[in-house]
């Protein structure tokens, strides 16, 4: 890898590129949160306890290809565009095409067998291999971009509001094309629809990828202070599973996922059943994006006075706190229940933007104790934790729902089902989050104080490295 010196230095070009970089990811992965429970019930018609199933699966295999992409990062040869960068060029064409395939309606007048059969293979291609084989290397390269913290927390809110912009499209757009209003005025899913946004958004997706490629350059290099063999596998996964910071941000990455894509998937169907009005997706998710613009230009500065973890676990705090009050407030007003979501976004919207931050100072952590940098296999083990997450939130809600007595061969739910639905949506993410800035307060070591110690240390040793040769 080219030497810090010789090349551009770390600048705004590199953040914008690293936030089409998220940018691309959320094209397929926000779409698939959001839209491919309502996909596989609504269109397919496909049990909700069969999708539940599916998720876990799919994460079981991503136990597997997670780590076996963190490896083979960590092992991989520099070559003059990086350790991670050519992976984005690599995978961007397969990962698209995988999303596209999985939204396909002409299977709605298939054999259930061939439905749920094609739904398992198209998922786990899409998310445990083609997905992780991009995202593994996207999010380690976030540490070699630039070795200064506020770079780094300025690289984690572009990657967030790249996540929004994403969201702008994908949530706020997605709605108002997947969904008609039939003469009763209930919302129906037009599943031909659903092909074409696929399509259109996996273009999307590549564009990104692209631009982020091309915009961005490494520049940390891998030193390593311990000479002789490589660690094993074994090895690497022990040191990772035995640092109390990456088990700290593990837990907190469940909980959070756990909330967050379970409202974000049972809200769909708190406004299309509860409140009966398919707008209303739409402009949560429009107030679920405006918190990151409003908050990005001051996370820097924040996180710098009062830590990123103290600013985390704040936030999640409040965003808990309104959602819970929600569920006792039992609004039958849609405008009530978006305005309380606001304040819910902004408190957990300063933990959503520093998070990828956080990540970077576990692996300057783990490097300070064991004297490797292995930014793969601890991005990879955060990212399978992650998935963990994505897998009991979408389990949970698809359970939940059918224990609320949701029924996947109707287009229209009974009172007493939809207002099960809003109980789901509101009182569980609540607790969630809450103890997201519990998992935080408690478990999660590294203080304002104690990143700025690492970061000395690292650049202590960086330099006596560059004396000896």
């Amino acid at each position: 890898m080219n030497n810090e010196k010789t090349v551009r230095p770390f600048g705004i070009r590199d953040k914008v590129g690293y936030m089409f970089g998220d940018f691309g990811n959320d094209f397929t992965f926000l779409f698939a949160s959001t839209f491919l429970m309502i996909f596989y019930t609504k269109v397919l018609g496909i049990s909700m306890n069969l999708v539940g199933i599916l998720f876990v699966v799919a994460r079981c295999v991503d136990a597997f290809t997670d780590v076996a992409m963190g490896q083979i990062v960590d092992r991989a040869k520099s070559t003059k565009n990086g350790r991670f960068r050519p992976w984005i060029l690599r995978m961007s064409g397969p990962v698209a095409i995988a999303s596209f395939l999985m939204y396909q309606s002409a299977l709605a007048g298939a054999s259930m067998t061939v439905k749920v059969v094609y739904m398992f293979v198209t998922y786990i291609l899409w998310g445990s291999v083609f997905y992780t084989s991009i995202n593994i290397p996207y999010g380690s390269m976030a540490s070699v971009l630039s070795s200064e913290s506020d770079d780094r927390s300025s690289l984690s809110t572009f990657r967030s509001v790249g996540a929004a912009l994403a969201s702008l499209i994908v949530c706020v757009g997605g709605p108002m094309l997947v969904y008609t209003t039939d003469a009763d005025g209930n919302q129906i899913v037009d599943g031909s629809r659903f092909t074409l946004i696929a399509g259109v958004f996996s273009v999307g997706a590549i564009i990104c990828y692209l631009l982020c490629y091309y915009m961005t350059t490494e520049r940390v290099q891998k030193v390593e202070t311990v000479t002789g063999e490589k660690p094993s596998v074994v090895q690497s996964m022990k040191a990772a599973l035995t640092s109390r910071s990456l088990l700290g941000i593990i837990v907190a990455a469940i909980f959070l996922l756990l909330g967050s894509l379970m409202s974000q998937s049972v809200n769909q169907y708190v406004f299309i059943d509860y409140f009966k009005d398919k707008a209303g997706v739409s402009l949560l998710s429009l107030c679920a994006i405006i918190p990151s613009f409003v908050l990005a230009p001051f996370i820097v500065p924040l996180s710098r006075k009062f830590g990123k973890r103290e600013l985390g676990a704040i936030g999640c705090y409040i965003g808990g706190g309104a959602c819970v009050a929600l569920y006792f407030m039992h609004t039958t007003s849609m405008m009530t229940y978006i305005g309380v979501s606001i304040i819910a976004y902004l408190g957990f919207g300063f933990f959503n933007m520093i998070i990828w931050a956080l990540i970077t100072d576990v692996i300057d952590d783990q490097e300070v104790k064991t004297g490797k940098r292995e930014d793969g296999t601890v991005y990879a083990v955060y990212s399978f934790a992650r998935k963990i997450g994505q897998a009991l939130a979408g389990g949970m809600g698809a359970w939940a729902l059918s224990l609320a007595g949701y029924n996947s061969s109707v287009q229209v739910q009974t009172t007493e089902v939809a207002h099960k639905i809003y109980d789901v949506a509101t009182l569980a993410p609540g607790i969630l989050y809450i103890c997201v800035g519990l998992s935080l307060t408690f478990i999660y070591p590294l203080s304002k104080k104690k990143v700025e110690e690492n970061i000395a240390t690292l650049k202590e040793r960086k330099n006596a490295h560059k004396e000896e040769n």
